[in-house]
């Protein structure tokens, strides 16, 4: 005697060795003998051999048409051995009652299981449905295997292509045009990247970095709609001061001016003077809305994506020939010693006498002309003068409460993009010529533009925490390696800036920290001591803290596409010049950092050097999709360099070896704090 039974949807049969009551003895075909449920046994025979009759209904069970055996079904519940005897024969053998079994238990869209070999059927619109959704099932595998062979042979399927950067960064694994890259990879055994830049998926390594970024950060387009900026209705007063903006020619944001009046009468005073959209630009307004969405301007070389509507920038930047409403810090310094007397806010509209700019000025504003060692022909000289007095001042004033020089080892560098005919780009497309010049960090009208917007965040939140107003403020506890700067809602020291408290409130066209800050200031300069309950942001409100949290994610991925896609042109530039040689100095681990542009690197033979040695390095090759250099160890400079001092800029954590190309997609088988303004190189 021989018994088929079901084993957790398994069916096995073997001879029967004993029985009792509720169970039974069964001896596989191995030789392997189990103790089975009586009520799970569901076939007992004579003949043919277990084996025998699982191969024959196996074999057989595909035949079975399941929408024929659905029509000959019972309508209540019925087992398999009557469905048999309804299909084939009132006789129906053991093999054709096996048979049965087998292709009602792997059917379940025709019928659902009602206990052990027991069936009954699915209802006709389940059924309709069950078998569209296999059908599409079906086709959708024909398609998933059409495109894999497609991408295997160096064709890349139109779908694929739509869908790539989805399918790279942020995949749907279930998605059909997911699972042909992937077959495609496997198949081929090549990385999904070199798969799909082979086929013809990738056609510019610019446009993938930058496609990539829009998509992740703003899927929904980077393009405003038509915007009207809101009049402001203050009846604000015209200052008696002549005020002048410092910028690079490229900037359109120009957010703050300073003035110089008094000179010579012993008392000075000196203003900064910051655009006020916040006057304009209500909280919860559609333009706010707007604005907390993006929470930054986004920086690169030849463009940016602003953070408000162009329009809207236009009608509140400081831009020269007009009276243009500002909030004014004006501090009162004693002439001879520079010490602060006092200082006040005021809401009014200040006369722009000029935009001075960095890449025309920078060589003629120098130490000596402004000591009156040499010449002083540019605009604003005499008050200029005294700015970078101030300016000096005001820094070694910070470096006594910081313990420490602050120390600028590294240049800014800024990128220039031409086209063939030698125009600009609206919209660079990566084959651009790219120019990169260096400007180093600490020159006087840099000097002058941070210190005075350092003395105006640091007064300012010193201010909004007197009168009890919350605001975002940036802190650092100490300058211990590893405390980093940290956003929060209180005034508190900020170590590496060597201030009592700093917020960001000088920069709220382009960026919304600013702008949140600059709306508590006004209310401070409207109300002075009831500015707590008037203003827009009330202590502990939740929405700063949000705003901080949005905020940091979305400054974090501006940076980090700017620092990517400056690192595109910086190898663009060694491909254009042909460079293959560069002077670097060791960093760690084997990374190194080039002497005069703006690229760290890992160079084969320069782990064991000791840090600040100086070396000569061959660029081995240039990937600009993965933006990896390659490089190897030259020789060892006579000349060295010490490690950084301490205090420095080099007490950052920027020194991590740069990172390949993260991708989403997986084969199964192998395949130092910038408080005072925008980056130097950014419009």
């Amino acid at each position: 005697m021989y018994a088929l039974y079901d084993d957790a949807g398994k069916f096995l049969a073997g001879r029967v060795m004993s029985e009792a009551d509720s169970s039974m003895q069964i001896e596989l075909d191995s030789g392997k003998r189990v103790k089975v449920k009586t009520a799970n046994v569901l076939l007992r025979f004579d003949k043919p051999a277990p084996a025998a009759l699982i191969a024959a209904a196996q074999a057989l069970a595909p035949e079975i048409d399941l929408d024929l055996a659905w029509e000959f079904a019972p309508e209540g519940e019925f087992g398999f051995a009557d469905l048999a005897r309804e299909y084939f024969s009132a006789q129906a053998s053991v093999e054709q009652q096996a048979a049965a079994l087998f292709r009602l238990f792997e059917a379940p869209h025709y019928f659902r299981r009602a206990g052990k070999g027991q069936f009954k059927k699915a209802p006709e619109d389940i059924v309709k449905a069950a078998l569209l959704a296999i059908e599409r099932k079906k086709q959708q595998a024909l398609e998933i295997e059409a495109w894999a062979q497609e991408l295997v042979e160096g064709r890349c399927p139109a779908a694929v292509t739509e869908q790539l950067y989805k399918i790279l960064f942020k995949p749907d694994k279930n998605g059909p045009e997911y699972k042909a890259v992937v077959e495609a990879a496997r198949r081929s055994q090549r990385a999904p990247l070199d798969l799909l830049k082979d086929a013809g998926a990738i056609t510019s390594p610019y446009q993938f970095h930058w496609r990539r970024f829009l998509f992740e950060v703003f899927p929904k387009g980077h393009r405003f709609a038509a915007w009207e900026a809101p009049p402001i209705t203050d009846e604000l007063p015209l200052a008696a001061v002549q005020a002048f903006s410092i910028d690079d020619s490229q900037t359109t944001e120009i957010d703050d001016a300073l003035s110089v009046t008094g000179l010579g009468s012993g008392t000075i005073t000196f203003g900064v003077h910051i655009a006020a959209p916040g006057l304009a630009l209500l909280p919860d307004s559609p333009l706010d809305k707007v604005a907390r969405e993006r929470l930054s301007t986004v920086y690169m070389p030849g463009g940016k994506i602003t953070m408000l509507p162009d329009a809207v920038v236009q009608a509140y930047t400081l831009i020269e020939g007009r009276d243009c409403p500002a909030v004014s810090l004006y501090v009162r310094l004693d002439e001879a010693t520079l010490a602060i007397q006092g200082s006040e806010t005021r809401l009014e509209r200040v006369p722009i006498a000029a935009n001075l700019r960095h890449d025309k000025l920078d060589a003629f504003v120098t130490e000596a002309s402004l000591s009156g060692e040499a010449p002083a022909d540019y605009p604003f000289a005499t008050e200029l003068a005294f700015c970078h007095r101030l300016a000096k001042h005001l820094k070694a004033a910070r470096e006594v409460v910081r313990g420490k020089p602050e120390l600028f080892n590294r240049p800014d560098y800024s990128f220039k993009l031409e086209r063939a005919d030698g125009s600009s780009p609206d919209e660079p497309q990566g084959d651009e010529t790219v120019r990169i010049s260096e400007r180093r960090r600490g020159a006087p009208l840099d000097l002058i533009v941070s210190e005075a917007m350092i003395l105006a965040n640091s007064t300012w939140g010193g201010w909004l925490g007197e009168l009890g107003v919350p605001g975002i403020y940036r802190s650092q506890a100490s300058l211990a390696p590893g405390v980093k700067v940290r956003m929060g809602v209180k005034p508190a020291p900020h170590a590496g800036m060597g201030v009592s408290q700093y917020t960001w409130a000088t920069s709220p066209l382009r960026r919304y920290v600013d702008l949140v800050n600059q709306w508590q200031i006004i209310a401070c300069a409207r109300h002075g001591n009831t500015a707590a309950l008037a203003a827009p942001f009330k202590p502990k409100d939740a929405m700063l803290f949000s705003i901080i949290s949005g905020f940091d994610g979305a400054y974090s991925a501006y940076n980090s596409f700017q620092s990517g896609i400056e690192r595109y042109w910086t190898m663009r530039w060694l491909e254009q010049n042909g460079v293959t040689e560069l002077d670097a100095a060791v960093m760690k681990e084997g990374l190194v950092r080039a002497d005069t542009l703006p690229l760290v690197f890992r160079a084969l033979g320069c782990e064991p050097l000791p840090r600040g040695t100086r070396v000569r390095v061959r660029i081995t090759g240039l990937d600009l999709l993965t933006l990896e250099v390659h490089a190897s160890l030259v020789t060892a400079l006579e000349d060295t360099v010490s490690s950084a001092p301490e205090g420095s800029e080099d007490d950052g954590d920027d020194e991590a070896a740069p990172e390949g190309l993260a991708l989403a997609i997986a084969v199964d088988e192998p395949a130092g704090d910038a408080e005072a303004a925008p980056p130097a190189n950014t419009p």
